[in-house]
């Protein structure tokens, strides 16, 4: 194993993904492997070595490739590759933050935007990780991510991404959030205000609080009260967060993430495999066998497409 490798190697351990860290890794090995499999075509020993190693060996092997070859790895996958085959290893090559900048840079390129996309790494990122997405994303395409989300969103779900780019934790009352939280929607037109400023500020600990409140004044479930009260990309953006913040009352984001890879989407699975494939792709999994009935490697099996993360 090399051996500058050794501390990123032990703090990868005891993660809840389904790539590890390769026992006995040599990069200067791997990438010799790798340019003989580009020269030759080789395809079976590039998903070998790629999906059997973390992201921070395959930062490494590109390196090392790179000191080799003189030639970027991601050049060589490009010229040898065409597909999806060549998406998922050109992403596997990216550090997660590179792929997540990617993934936000992807939802709003082209016609129109993808506002599922947006959201759903807008609603699982930590602060701080969509902090440091958002300087990942400056740095890769000299662009700031909040003009850009600006540009591509309009109205109240505009306001929606942007708290949840943006958001941080505040202590709230949970009488008044409750109060605030059914006065919005009791009005004519229900103000989506308070329920994004709410909804990106508050703790799960709390929200849950606060939803099991309304839940009992409305003699319904915050999903439907939001499905009711809203339309729209807002409405989408509200029940997608209402998702993800672990409240007991609603369901996990690991339930999320499996109905986003229910779609069998190439771009959706993808995105959603590779970015969670080192933390906690084996709850997704869990929670994937228990919405379908069918485990999560069984229907990848059944895509015309290779996705070579999938779990064991």
């Amino acid at each position: 194993m090399d051996i500058e490798y050794l501390p990123s190697f032990e703090m990868a351990w005891g993660t809840l993904g389904t790539i590890r860290p390769f026992l006995n890794f040599h990069a200067k090995r791997d990438a010799l492997n790798i340019q003989a499999a580009l020269e030759q075509k080789d395809v079976l020993t590039l998903i070998n070595i790629l999906t059997n190693r973390s992201n921070a060996q395959r930062q490494i092997i590109a390196q090392t490739f790179k000191t080799i070859t003189e030639k970027e790895l991601s050049s060589g996958l490009k010229k040898a590759l065409s597909g999806e085959l060549e998406n998922l290893l050109l992403a596997l090559l990216m550090t997660p933050l590179q792929f997540e900048a990617y993934r936000l840079r992807q939802s709003m390129e082209g016609i129109g935007t993808d506002e599922e996309g947006l959201l759903e790494i807008l609603c699982t990122r930590s602060p701080k990780v969509l902090a440091n997405i958002t300087a990942t994303y400056k740095e890769q395409y000299n662009k700031d991510l909040e003009t850009d989300l600006k540009g591509e969103t309009s109205g109240d779900f505009a306001k929606l991404v942007l708290a949840l780019l943006k958001k941080k934790k505040v202590v709230g009352l949970v009488q008044r959030d409750t109060e605030a939280l059914s006065e919005a929607i009791n009005q004519a037109k229900a103000d989506p205000g308070p329920w994004i400023t709410i909804l990106t500020t508050r703790d799960s600990e709390h929200l849950n609080k606060v939803f099991v409140n309304l839940e009992s004044e409305k003699q319904e479930t915050v999903d439907e009260a939001i499905e009711k009260a809203f339309s729209g990309d807002v409405r989408l953006g509200l029940k997608t967060l209402g998702k993800t913040l672990e409240l007991r009352c609603v369901q996990s984001p690991n339930l999320y993430l499996a109905q986003r890879l229910e779609t069998m989407k190439a771009a959706i699975v993808q995105g959603v495999m590779v970015s969670h494939s080192e933390k906690d792709l084996l709850c997704v999994r869990v929670a994937y066998l228990r919405q379908t009935g069918t485990s999560l490697y069984t229907a990848l099996q059944s895509l015309q497409w290779t996705m070579c993360c999938s779990p064991g």
